[in-house]
């Protein structure tokens, strides 16, 4: 029955392809769901199609046998690209495509592939596409991204009773990050306090490179730790300009690691102080105790999934607008103190403020 809620035969799947969602701390949120796909299909052959990033992301994860990169601005660019796909894609002979991404593209690539069972939200106009096709309602527009993609399978039977966050690097990337910082001077007895100070979506998400830099100062102060400043390459500035206003000194990892190099760096640290990010969710996946700074953004359904995390924000008459700049003077912002945030990381350590 295409486009609405069918039943589905577990018997007869025995090789499944799961659509990754684009950014990575979204495919952080959704392995509470893979391990759900895992758990109910024991003996399928489980395949991630993902974007070149989070296809690093998945790399030898526990719930899956393969990852296959979908690489839009290279190869699978364009129609003849997306042919091209669905070429590769069907000599797999897949039962079933499980569509945690919300785009109508992927339920097409589905189509071109020759995949008989399509499961997802109908969303994006696709919902004729899908065979299996769960409706967005009100209700779960409100859950937490962890929620909503286990509340979609969960409608076909698809469940698991274990929906903490999981990620895996492998011994040689956990040898390599201590080689690294033991470069720095770095050891591995020596309290790591993480700061991220970027978010990929926008400016609007990070709060400000001197007010990190004091919280990193009064922290390191008073644990005797070191700092280690993350990101990506559009971050290397900010994560300099912090280093520079910290009277201690920083190591300054940003735009220097792979998304492999900066999951080892982050499960490394013994805290981390971050803004709402990529790097955030997967601080939670690691049970890295965090501090986390909202302004834009909705924390209710994408706060870090993690009982080791405590949020930082402050209500104001226009938050969330879920913009990436703010049009007026970053209030949500600006309103989150140095002094908030310091007292948030000791009251989460157990000294109190």
């Amino acid at each position: 029955m295409t486009g609405s809620i069918s039943a589905l035969d577990k018997s007869a799947i025995r090789a499944i392809l799961v659509r990754a969602v684009n950014w990575l701390g979204d495919a952080v949120m959704t392995t509470p769901a893979l391990r759900a796909i895992r758990e109910s299909f024991p003996e399928a052959r489980i395949t991630v199609l993902a974007n070149p990033l989070v296809a690093e992301l998945f790399a030898h994860h526990e719930t899956v046998d393969a990852v296959h990169v979908y690489d839009r601005k290279g190869r699978h660019a364009g129609i003849r690209g997306r042919i091209r796909l669905a070429r590769e894609l069907r000599a797999e002979r897949f039962d079933l495509t499980i569509l945690l991404q919300n785009a109508i593209d992927a339920a097409l690539i589905a189509r071109l592939a020759r995949i008989p069972r399509l499961m997802g939200y109908r969303t994006d106009g696709r919902g004729m596409l899908l065979t299996h096709g769960a409706p967005v309602t009100i209700e779960a527009k409100k859950l937490h991204h962890v929620d909503y993609y286990l509340s979609m399978l969960s409608r076909f039977g698809i469940e698991t009773g274990d929906k903490h966050l999981s990620l895996t690097v492998t011994r040689e990337e956990e040898e390599g990050t201590a080689r690294l910082l033991a470069a720095a001077g770095i050891g591995t007895n020596d309290f790591v306090i993480g700061i991220n100070p970027g978010a990929t979506y926008g400016s609007a998400k990070r709060w400000y490179p001197e007010r990190f830099a004091a919280v990193a100062d009064e922290l390191s102060l008073r644990w005797g730790a070191r700092v280690v400043v993350t990101g990506g390459p559009g971050e290397a500035a900010i994560a300099a300009d912090i280093a520079a206003a910290m009277t201690v000194p920083a190591l300054v990892m940003a735009g220097k690691t792979s998304v492999r190099e900066l999951m080892a760096l982050i499960k490394r640290c013994d805290f981390f102080i971050t803004n709402d990010s990529g790097p955030m969710h997967i601080a939670a996946a690691f049970s890295v105790p965090l501090v986390a700074v909202f302004g834009p953004t909705d924390h209710t359904t994408t706060s870090p999934w993690s009982d080791r995390a405590a949020i930082v924000r402050r209500d104001t008459d226009c938050a969330p607008c879920l913009l990436r700049e703010c049009p007026t003077d970053h209030r949500c912002m600006t309103a989150v103190t140095v002094e908030g945030v310091v007292s948030s990381a000791l009251e989460l350590q157990g000294f109190g403020s």
